[in-house]
Parts: C-alpha cells; structure tokens; sequence
C-alpha cells in the first residue's frame, strides 16, 4: 500500500512567537474562567484540570468550526488553522490537535501552581508542551508542532483579524516618539 503525503500547497508562514502569543491568550482566558468558575483558591483541582479542558476545546475546536478556524488567540493575531487543501478542519481534526495541545497547556497549569521558591518541580510539567511545540521550530518547510502533524492540520496567516500585534507595534513607537519628543523639550535651555 502506498501511502502517499497530501501535496503541500504554499500558505503564508506564521511566525514562532505569534503562535506562542496566540496560545498564550487563548491560555490566559481559559485558565481565568477556569479558575473562577472552580475557585480552588491557589490550587489547582482534578475537577479545575477538567473543566480547563472542556473550555480548552470549546475554545480552539469548537469555536474555530464557526469562525473559520480562528479562536480568539488566532483572530487577535490574524492566523487560523486550516487543513492541507486550505479549509477549516473537520472536529475530528481539530479535536485530536486540541486534544494534545491542551494535554500539555493542562500540564503547564498544574506546573505553574507547583511554581515554588526552592523547588523546580513544577518545571517538570511544562516539558510535554515544550516538546510538543519545539517541533514547528525545527520544522522551518511547513512548521508544524506535534499536534498539528498529527491532525494533519497548519497554522496560517490571514488578512482576518484584530492586528494585535500590529496595533502594539505602533502603540509603542507612537509612545517612543513622544518620550523623545518630551525629553527633547526639557533639554532645551
């Protein structure tokens, strides 16, 4: 049987940190509303770790399937999740890929309420995400995590977004400029 990969089509790259700033957003809103919602005041509980989950998917499975593939992350920044001819990926897809990746975001939440002075091991439970991601570092042709090689799924840019990036960019030089422009005035004589 000849098992044949399906043909790449070239889509607009996404940079490294971009998806790392995606996730994080879409991480910090599901670990918000999972910590409100199960209130176990500074640890985290078997029950919490569910409910991150359920919101984890609902978030980046369930949500793209209406928004072309963006969750809230992704449409911050302007990429989506497509599969290998372009589209939105099935549930099927989308769930595996979250199933992985909120495995590991799962993990970093546990790991980030071990986070103590003296003691490193809650560092331990962030390596599944790390070795899950570092993949689409090395992977400079389709840059692909583990996740998404196994949904078969890429993250891609678009023109459909917020621009958050863009947006603080020029925040930051408009600020930058009137720092200087300030600093200009208070020197003169």
């Amino acid at each position: 049987m000849n098992v044949e990969e399906p043909v790449y089509i070239r889509f607009p790259k996404v940079q490294i940190w971009r998806r790392g700033v995606a996730f994080a957003i879409d991480y910090l809103v599901v670990s918000v509303v999972a910590s409100v919602m199960g209130g176990a005041g500074g640890k985290v509980t078997l029950g919490q770790m569910v409910l991150f989950l359920i919101l984890w998917l609902g978030m980046r499975a369930i949500a793209p399937l209406a928004n072309r593939g963006q969750s809230l992350g992704r449409w911050a920044l302007d990429m989506k999740v497509v599969d290998w001819q372009g589209r939105t990926p099935l549930l099927i897809d989308l769930l595996k890929r979250e199933a992985i990746a909120g495995g590991g975001a799962v993990f970093a939440l546990l790991g980030l309420s071990q986070i103590a002075p003296g003691q490193g091991v809650g560092m331990l439970f962030l390596l599944p995400l790390a070795a899950d991601c570092s993949f689409a570092s090395t992977d400079l042709f389709r840059r692909q995590a583990v996740h998404d090689r196994i949904a078969g799924t890429l993250v891609v840019a678009t023109r459909r977004g917020f621009s958050l990036d863009l947006k603080v960019k020029k925040w930051y030089f408009l600020v930058q400029g009137w720092i200087e422009e300030i600093s200009q005035k208070n020197s003169r004589p």
